[in-house]
């Protein structure tokens, strides 16, 4: 049997709480110190860092910036209770890095300007084709950070006891400092500092729950060792066994359509290769070749996280199931109650026996609604009807990475430490998405489309009140997300793929799709992905299943289908264009043949 909460000296809550402040506030206080420190004082430097970022530093700060709350909080309960289903997300982001560090990454870089919006607006000589790149740039940015904000509310509802309206506030706060005082020099180096903190609170509780398990520290290897409870059985085994006798399916199978697992995988892939403060973070490097360097460095710092989630979905799921299952509700572990109290665990005793059974099915309809009384049992009992099925047990996936380590009563300075990356992997995307935001907004609307004759410093002004506009409405949507956290980006992904990523790789490799097919295409894509996920999420989500997808496809895999119509209607309107000008060729053969001289940066 897995070690755990049930068989361990369980961990004083006032002691971790304790901690968690300690760790909280110290890594802001290191956050808000760098911002100071590297307070940007040019647009050069808002926006890009005045290229000048060491390809080991970016290649920190773009992992820091790409590990969201979405690989930090969720990707590994996303695994742990949809297992081979869930291997897409695994699959989806880490192929999708790949290919914008081949395709896309070098050849924006040499591009030499400030956003993507700048590069579209330049390729597709039409300062439309700029305006449709920032309005897909905002829509696909805020989605995301909607996600970001809600991880935030998360780590601060449970760990430090904060109501998690409150805990979003802190968080807009902080990100409010370093974003609109530094900048891309702020957030670069807080980013990296981020990167530290969040890949050592993954990697530790990893490490410690292997040994309890496997009683070997390497988590990947451990996912593949035997359970060290005399069963000789190996890990994947044991929790197939074990859920196959709860009623569920094997965890090691997959149930989703082959077309869909396709659909999602592509749709993350290329929406990681369009996703916009990705891809900004390689406009902060001195050269080209620093740039494929960074991207390269991003790659090994991103795979030590992505390589350990599988392990830690597996132990997640098996060290559950050991604490809930069969237990009496008045002697569960304390983790159990701490999340209850914030509405992210809830249990309904259906069969009035006092214990919890944990099966297939929901417990009852929607997240548990709490009555704010207690049962006899002293458990909070819930306004929701119940459902038909056994199980008891509601438990929100977005917990499992942050739970884990109470679960297994890990000491209180590695929960503490857990919280701490939480934090920094929703604030580190969170701010990067702000500053792309913030820099659409004034040097693409304002600087080259509205107000062309503004300085540099009333530039930079513009940049801040967007970025605290931006920061505000994000706030909003932490407090009210339209999701769970992965599935939220999982969305923004794919509105990425259906509108960004086609323009800009027909901009870079074809000198024959014109500014009205780009346009077409953008909007075409993301028109058509964006009521796609509406429709089945919000319209109708009773009809949010394979008997009423189009070919099969869910909402998460539909990018792929809307990035297939923006190449079709781009290439097709493009055909009956006029011809693409011939300085814009020029412009295209001088991105993509590799030259001893680079294009120089063009400064606003």
């Amino acid at each position: 049997m897995p070690v755990t909460a049930t068989n361990r000296g369980p961990t004083d809550p006032m002691d971790v709480q304790a901690l968690t402040y300690l760790f909280v506030i110290g890594s802001f206080a290191l956050y808000i110190g760098i911002a100071v420190w590297s307070r940007a004082a040019s647009t050069g430097e808002f926006y890009v860092a005045e290229g000048g970022v060491h390809p080991v530093a970016n290649g920190m700060a773009t992992a820091a910036d790409w590990m969201s709350a979405a690989s930090f909080i969720s990707m590994a309960g996303i695994i742990a209770f949809m297992g081979y289903d869930g291997t897409v997300y695994l699959m989806g982001w880490t192929g999708g890095y790949v290919l914008l560090a081949l395709l896309l990454a070098p050849y924006l870089r040499k591009f030499g300007e400030f956003t993507v919006p700048d590069f579209i607006g330049a390729r597709y000589y039409s300062n439309a084709a700029r305006v449709v790149a920032v309005v897909c740039l905002i829509v696909v940015s805020f989605t995301y950070v909607a996600g970001q904000m809600r991880g935030v509310g998360i780590v601060f509802s449970h760990f430090l006891n904060v109501d998690i309206i409150w805990g979003v506030v802190i968080g807009m706060a902080v990100v409010f400092f370093y974003a609109v005082l530094g900048g891309m020099k702020g957030i670069t180096y807080t980013q990296v500092a981020q990167y530290c903190v969040l890949i050592f609170a993954y990697l530790v509780p990893a490490i410690f729950i292997s040994l309890l398990i496997t009683g070997i520290p390497i988590p990947q290897i451990g996912l593949g060792a035997s359970v060290n409870d005399g069963s000789g059985l190996m890990v994947l085994e044991k929790l197939d066994r074990t859920l196959v006798d709860l009623g569920f399916g094997t965890y090691t199978d997959g149930s989703k359509a082959m077309i869909d697992v396709f659909a999602i995988t592509l749709a993350l892939m290329i929406g990681t290769a369009g996703l916009p403060h990705v891809i900004v973070r390689f406009f902060t490097v001195p050269k080209v070749s620093d740039a494929r360097r960074s991207a390269g460095y991003a790659l090994l710092f991103i795979a030590l996280l992505y390589t350990t989630a599988p392990a830690v979905g597996a132990f997640a799921r098996l060290n559950f199931i050991d604490t809930v299952q069969d237990a009496p509700y008045a002697e569960v572990a304390d983790w159990f109650k701490r999340w209850e109290d914030i509405g992210l665990v809830g249990w309904q005793d259906k069969n009035a026996d006092g214990a919890i059974q944990y099966a297939p099915g929901v417990p009852f309809d929607g997240p548990p609604v709490f009555t704010g009384e207690r049962g006899e049992q002293g458990q909070r009992t819930l306004a929701n009807l119940p459902s038909a099925s056994a199980n008891e047990v509601y438990v929100d996936r977005d917990i499992m990475v942050l739970a884990n380590p109470e679960i297994a009563a890990l000491p209180g300075w590695v929960i503490a430490l857990v919280a701490a990356g939480g934090l920094a992997a929703a604030l580190s995307t969170a701010a990067g998405l702000l500053l792309v935001i913030s820099t659409s907004v004034s040097h693409d609307l304002m600087k080259k489309t509205l107000a062309r004759g503004i300085s540099d410093r009333q530039e930079l002004r513009y940049a801040r009140i967007a970025a605290a506009t931006a920061i505000v409405i994000a706030g909003y949507l932490g407090i009210n997300p339209p999701a769970f956290v992965a599935q939220v980006v999982a969305f923004a992904f794919g509105l990425a793929a259906a509108s960004l990523f086609p323009a800009i790789l027909l901009g870079i490799f074809s000198q024959r799709a014109t500014r009205e097919g780009a346009i077409a295409g953008m909007l075409a894509g993301l028109v058509f992905t964006f009521a796609y996920i509406a429709y089945f999420k919000f319209v109708e989500p009773g009809h949010n299943n394979a008997d009423h997808w189009w070919f099969g496809i869910s909402p998460e895999g539909i990018g792929a289908l809307g990035a297939a119509l923006n190449f079709a209607t781009a290439l097709i309107v493009s055909r009956f264009a006029p011809a693409v000008p011939a300085p814009v060729k020029t412009l295209i053969a001088s991105i993509r043949v590799p030259a001893g001289v680079e294009r120089p940066h063009d400064h606003p």
